[in-house]
């Protein structure tokens, strides 16, 4: 069974201004949407579209009220009519991602408690242009990147940003190891922990002739992975 790589949404904040809002419970959705243009025409022998401009929808926020919060929900409240600002979405740090927008407060809400309820508020954001999806990459492997033994003959050279690769061994090699390298991050080769400079174990090969699929995979925290693809091919 597949583990999933999914995050729990706690820890994720957004920023109006350069300052996290305080006490936010509730972060709507960015979504991205473009109208489809009819353009079919008296030759056309099905309907025809053609794509329209790409529209940004508003994002709303729900959390619990604080007076304190001047440069938060007070400068919401403020900005109410005002000129647009910088709105950041981040995400809890395992994901690595962010969403970076310029927007309009359109709507603040202060609400009244009940019962036992905290005080609640809510503001909506309406986005202007386009927003920005940022996600943060591990650097992957350094020099001097990776090796494999017995001689192999591996193009293109080895590169930290070159990820397919195509490594030949003579036909009495039936197996190889792998040494990759890099500084920062948890370093697998086909699913297995290795330490950077340290040779893999022995990666066994199909017969002459045959192509065995060597993957290195460099991970560093809240940063996407990065993936390397060996094709080592044993002569015939």
């Amino acid at each position: 069974m597949n583990m999933s790589s999914a995050t729990a949404g706690q820890g994720t904040t957004i920023s109006w201004a350069g300052t996290s809002v305080a006490e936010v419970t509730k972060i709507g959705d960015v979504e991205l949407s473009a109208k489809a243009i009819d353009v079919t025409h008296l030759g056309s022998t099905a309907k025809e579209y053609i794509s329209g401009l790409v529209e940004a929808g508003s994002v709303k926020i729900e959390g619990n009220f604080y007076a304190g919060d001047t440069n938060g929900q007070i400068a919401l409240k403020a900005a109410i009519g005002g000129a647009s600002g910088a709105v950041v979405i981040t995400f809890p740090t395992a994901t690595g991602a962010s969403w970076s927008f310029t927007a309009i407060v359109t709507k603040f809400t202060q609400g009244k408690s009940e019962g036992k309820d905290c005080v609640p508020f809510s503001a909506e954001f309406q986005i202007t242009g386009l927003p920005t999806m940022s996600i943060s990459t591990s650097t992957g492997l350094t020099t001097a990147f990776f090796a494999l033994n017995n001689s192999a003959v591996v193009a293109p050279t080895a590169s930290g940003s070159v990820y397919d690769y195509v490594a030949t061994v003579l036909t009495a090699v039936s197996s190889v190891t792998v040494t990759p390298t890099a500084t920062a991050g948890v370093i697998t080769v086909n699913g297995s922990v290795v330490s950077t400079g340290v040779a893999s174990s022995a990666i066994a090969l199909g017969s002459a002739g045959s192509i065995t699929t060597v993957t290195i995979v460099v991970t560093e925290t809240g940063k996407m992975p990065k993936t390397y693809t060996i094709r080592v091919v044993r002569g015939v």
